[in-house]
């Protein structure tokens, strides 16, 4: 197979088919004609010499071979996206496009204001924020689905991601004032753990640093509350039965209004930061780095 028959659009054709299983469907997105798909479908196969495509109850299935190029489909079509991207914008920053992906501690009480100011200031430029687990922001990092993300994160070592840390973002215990443990200017772990506790959602940080936590310290929760929003668990904690990890900058608003106190964690040797996270293999457009080099403007002011 010649390298060169394996077009963008060929691969579109394949990322499309995943998504969709119609050959009508993607021939409408891609304003072809419905042959058209067919013969480069066929074209595909041909020339990789393996079945790329199963039809399954009028649906287009993939089959292990094709997954493996769709791997790459979507990874060449970012790449590609990104290029052009990288062109345009590489004028005076009067238009572009920047995608972010953040998880929620950051893309709630940081980024929105970073944001604000860097829309005033380049007005042409559109930003676009998609708020997920950190781990989810990595994957969509190493699929080249976004340009940047902003994580709060234990230190962590990626092979295909460059990261940078911003600023500080430690856990503390929430509580009530109400709670029995405010009185405790230092609860005990086994205290802790005695409390009805509320855990965060399976894909969330915090919640794996609690399993390590309560695993270290080799104690169970007789009895525990899972909520996946953070504002849901300090709602809950607020009512006064409960108790949570969180991340300081969440609860700084609540604790100084009186409606949570927070206590350090004990027997807590862990640190997380938030994290600035690009891929290694991406070429940093001009427009990433001027938003970059505004974030850490913001976030140390003094240090400019």
């Amino acid at each position: 197979m010649e390298i060169m028959n394996l077009n963008l659009l060929k691969l579109r054709i394949v990322e499309l088919l995943e998504k969709y299983n119609k050959i009508t469907t993607v021939a409408e997105i891609l304003d072809l004609k419905q042959p058209t798909v067919t013969f480069h479908m066929k074209n595909m196969e041909r020339d990789f010499g393996v079945k790329l495509f199963d039809t399954r109850m009028g649906k287009i299935i993939l089959t292990d071979a094709g997954y493996a190029l769709h791997h790459y489909a979507i990874k060449i079509g970012a790449l590609a996206s990104e290029a052009q991207r990288a062109v345009i914008e590489f004028d005076a920053l009067r238009k572009g496009h920047l995608q972010i992906g953040a998880s929620y501690v950051p893309a709630t009480y940081l980024l929105p204001v970073m944001i604000h100011r860097f829309s005033n200031e380049y007005p042409g430029i559109h930003i676009s924020l998609s708020v997920k687990p950190a781990p989810v922001i990595r994957e969509m990092l190493e699929k080249h689905q976004i340009d940047l993300g902003i994580i709060s994160t234990e230190p962590f070592i990626s092979a295909e991601l460059q990261t940078e840390a911003i600023c500080e973002d430690d856990l503390v215990l929430i509580l009530s004032p109400d709670h029995v443990l405010a009185a405790q200017p230092e609860p005990t772990a086994d205290q802790i753990a005695s409390s009805p506790f509320i855990l965060h959602g399976m894909e969330s940080s915090t919640r794996r640093f609690a399993e390590k936590w309560l695993e270290s310290n080799r104690l169970r929760l007789p009895f525990s509350l899972e909520l996946d929003s953070l504002e849901a668990i300090k709602q809950a904690v607020m009512l006064g039965k409960y108790v949570s990890f969180v991340s300081r900058m969440s609860v700084e608003d609540e604790v100084q209004r009186g409606l949570l106190q927070m206590r350090k964690i004990p027997d807590n040797e862990a640190k997380r930061y938030v994290y600035m996270v690009t891929n290694r293999n991406r070429h940093p457009s001009a427009l990433l780095r001027k938003f970059t080099a505004h974030l850490s403007q913001c976030l140390n002011p003094e240090q400019q």
